[in-house]
């Protein structure tokens, strides 16, 4: 993954005051800070958010700087641009809250993931969905999307890095239908191996609810 974890990473274990918090504590304390600095787009509540953010993974997870500054390292140049754009459009006061409360929802968001065991995250999106059954929903449909979006990430952005090096190797990498067909090809494969995973699990298009024990009502749904 080379880099790209350590933005978008899982679980790892340490010490620290996070690991001990429960979770919906941390998540609430995650969504809290993407509201306010998005409600308030202020140098003032940005620099706020920055030093909580910062200073729970330097003293609740026990990350050092230097790991903080490599988890923005892929996301440098993106925040880079945006951080010109807005200085450019609207002043650099303005170009830092845009830009540093971003770094602040990642990395309160990266607080999360590094210091919660995916299980226990997956059990909570279950628990947070289970009122909308009264919607139709299925909250292990949720917990199961959530897995697979965390475990596709990582990979496709490793796929792409290595993509990437293998062209530059070839001295191609300036041309972006050689960068670009082999990452599409590999994203396809794996969306398609993730798809004939989850049919042999018996989790496919079809509804497990039925409940009347006839195999022929399957075909008897729309769509069937």
């Amino acid at each position: 993954m080379r880099g790209f974890g350590g933005t978008i990473g899982l679980y790892e274990p340490g010490s620290g005051f996070l690991y001990r918090t429960p979770l919906p504590v941390k998540a609430a304390a995650s969504l809290a800070c993407a509201g306010v600095v998005l409600a308030w787009r202020s140098p003032s509540v940005t620099g706020v958010a920055l030093v909580l953010t910062v200073g729970a993974l330097l003293l609740g997870a026990h990350v050092s700087p230097v790991r903080i500054l490599r988890m923005l390292l892929p996301a440098a140049p993106v925040l880079g641009v945006l951080a010109l754009y807005q200085g450019w459009l609207q002043g650099w006061s303005a170009a830092f809250g845009v830009v540093g409360g971003i770094i602040a929802c990642l990395l309160a968001a990266r607080a999360l993931t590094l210091t919660t065991p995916t299980q226990t995250m997956l059990d909570g999106v279950v628990r947070l969905a289970r009122p909308l059954r009264v919607l139709g929903a299925q909250p292990e449909r949720f917990a199961l999307a959530l897995s697979v979006m965390l475990r596709s990430i990582p990979y496709l952005a490793g796929l792409f890095v290595d993509v990437r090096e293998a062209a530059k190797a070839r001295g191609l990498d300036r041309s972006p239908r050689i960068a670009v067909t082999p990452l599409v090809i590999g994203a396809v494969a794996y969306a398609h191996r993730t798809g004939e995973a989850l049919a042999a699990r018996g989790l496919g298009d079809h509804d497990d609810g039925d409940d009347d024990g006839d195999d022929d009502g399957r075909d008897a749904r729309p769509g069937a």
